[in-house]
């Protein structure tokens, strides 16, 4: 397991020498703005040549390495003398759009990362960036009675996710999997973020996240995260020693007609109509909130985003 904040012996590079994996995107770019304020040495493993450019020369603690999630060799490549991998999955740029084949190719993109990381020495911990879709997605049919509430215990049901079309609950939850049944047979300590839908400046009503979200919010389980929160909670569970498992990401959730209506015009301003038949504007209505990020919450008590852990 990874030493706690305060353990990083600041006269070790090694120690505070860390990846992230995709650092291209707007959640990457800031978890490198902020690891490079708290004193770590980051590798940006992206893959795009346009953001390698823009991204060069920001720190002289920041090297960016040219990083294809499918090429195992350029991953090997970026990890080299690294303690620490921050990995989150990002589709590329000539296939945008999740479909039955993003779940295969995210899945072997995990499959790599991991094999990567249980073949370089130096790496001792692992934050994996999942989602709330590799959560929530339950069968009716499923014995779990679905008044209970979702929490990290629960894994979405595959053929669930199929039938419906949820390819991006579908990918999430088998890439996620993968990464787990690798990291336990090759022995890599792993903690996984499971993120709420990122609430970033691009997005838009064709964000994969929101295919169901009408079924989401009438179940109690439509869950957003600001990007601040989704950065701290990703340093936090890497940093403290006491961090295991999975943990649920998010810091609102969407059950009243006020929030549903707020994020739709958000998405599709100024459009209101397209909103689902049960949420009314001007109409006061609360679902009950069935998911629970209690774990996480509770291990963030005592983190400060703030004061820089290590040493430069």
């Amino acid at each position: 397991m990874a030493p706690a904040a305060v353990e990083f012996p600041g006269s070790s590079s090694s120690f505070k020498r860390v990846c992230v994996m995709d650092a291209g995107g707007c959640f990457g770019s800031a978890l490198v703005h902020r690891l490079l304020q708290r004193g770590y040495i980051v590798h940006a493993a992206i893959s795009s040549h346009v953001e390698m450019q823009s991204m060069a020369g920001d720190s002289k603690n920041l090297r960016v390495f040219h990083t294809d999630p499918l090429d195992y060799h350029s991953i090997v490549e970026a990890l080299e003398g690294c303690y620490g991998l921050f990995y989150s999955f990002q589709p590329p740029s000539d296939h945008p759009s999740y479909d039955e084949s993003m779940a295969e190719m995210e899945v072997r993109a995990a499959h790599n990362v991991l094999e990567a990381c249980a073949q370089t020495d130096t790496i001792d911990k692992v934050v994996f960036t999942s989602s709330a879709t590799a959560v929530l997605w339950r069968d009716p049919s499923d014995s779990t009675p679905s008044s209970q509430d979702v929490d990290e215990r629960n894994w979405s049901n595959v053929n669930f996710c199929k039938k419906f079309k949820l390819w991006h609950g579908l990918s999430k939850t088998l890439a996620e999997k993968t990464a787990w049944a690798l990291a336990m047979d090759r022995g890599v300590s792993m903690v996984t973020i499971n993120a709420g839908l990122l609430l970033s400046p691009d997005l838009t009503i064709t964000h994969p996240y929101l295919k169901g979200a009408a079924e989401m919010y009438e179940d109690g389980v439509f869950v957003t995260v600001d990007l601040k929160f989704l950065v701290d909670s990703h340093i936090c569970v890497f940093e403290d020693v006491s961090a295991y498992g999975r943990y649920l990401c998010f810091n609102r959730v969407v059950n009243c007609n006020e929030d549903a209506v707020k994020l739709a015009q958000i998405l599709l301003p100024p459009d209101v109509s397209s909103l689902p038949p049960s949420i009314t504007v001007g109409e006061s209505r609360m679902v009950p909130q069935r998911i629970s990020n209690k774990k996480l919450n509770k291990l963030m008590v005592n983190f400060d985003s703030q004061v820089p852990t290590l040493s430069s």
